[in-house]
């Protein structure tokens, strides 16, 4: 491909027509807004989005001031996804935002995009920031294989059989967690994992951005005073812990110096 057609691709606006539109806002610092998600929210006939208190502040931001927005959270998500696709249908294109992040992923959004899809309408996205991605590539953990556990069920049982569940996976495991449950959940995780190395992210891309490596133990032990704002977990998968043992297994059975 020559470097004229590489940098028309590169131009290229987003597709036109109606259609719905996930939209990445950012996770705490503004700057990580890009200029195509400014885009489709300035096109956009319609947005729809979690709390529409938290996403007029937002576009007052970008000087977005004069469009129709449709809450669609938890608690109406479907009867919501019925009216977004009516007004697909009708010829309009509809971006979809959540309060932070990434729409459906560990935000509302996924029965949007399935009641879309079921209706034969085009299904595009703005993408940018992800704290799940962040806190992975800095955790200084292994990169190449992981699994996204979203944020644990609440209860301890529960969670110890999610990690029941994962905690033989080649692969490091990312979970989100809120500062009140974060104490329990790395002591779970610990429970049924073992002391693994874990890496605990907070206040990604904000003014107090943190992240804390270590066992899982030591992340433990350094939360005396609960953390404000969400947390990322990110621990050892299986894979590194048996050649951790291998090694040691190996060494153990080396000749002995006389």
């Amino acid at each position: 491909m020559s470097d004229s057609a590489i940098s028309a691709d590169l131009d290229a606006p987003p597709e036109s027509g109606p259609r719905l539109v996930l939209v990445t806002t950012p996770i705490g610092n503004l700057g990580d807004m890009t200029p195509r998600a400014w885009d489709v929210l300035r096109e956009a006939d319609a947005i729809a989005c979690e709390d529409t208190r938290t996403t007029r502040r937002l576009l007052e931001q970008g000087g977005v001031t004069d469009k129709r927005l449709i809450a669609c959270h938890d608690h109406n998500e479907t009867a919501s996804a019925a009216g977004i696709v009516k007004l697909i249908e009708d010829g309009a294109t509809v971006a979809l935002v959540s309060d932070a992040g990434t729409p459906a992923i560990s935000d509302p959004g996924y029965r949007v995009v399935q009641a879309a899809l079921k209706a034969g309408l085009t299904v595009s996205a703005a993408p940018g920031v992800s704290s799940v991605i962040m806190a992975l590539s800095i955790s200084g953990l292994p990169t190449d294989r992981f699994s996204f556990l979203g944020f644990p069920p609440r209860k301890s049982g529960k969670r110890q059989a999610l990690f029941e569940l994962y905690g033989e996976l080649a692969a490091s495991l990312v979970v989100m967690e809120s500062p009140q449950r974060l104490a329990e959940c790395l002591a779970d995780a610990r429970a049924v994992l073992g002391d693994r190395r874990a890496a605990l992210s907070l206040e990604l891309t904000k003014r107090f951005e943190r992240v804390w490596r270590g066992t899982l133990s030591e992340l433990e032990a350094r939360l005396a005073d609960p953390p404000k704002g969400e947390a990322v977990i990110v621990i050892a998968g299986a894979d590194e812990v048996r050649e951790k043992k291998n090694k040691y297994a190996a060494f153990s059975k080396a000749p002995k110096r006389d």
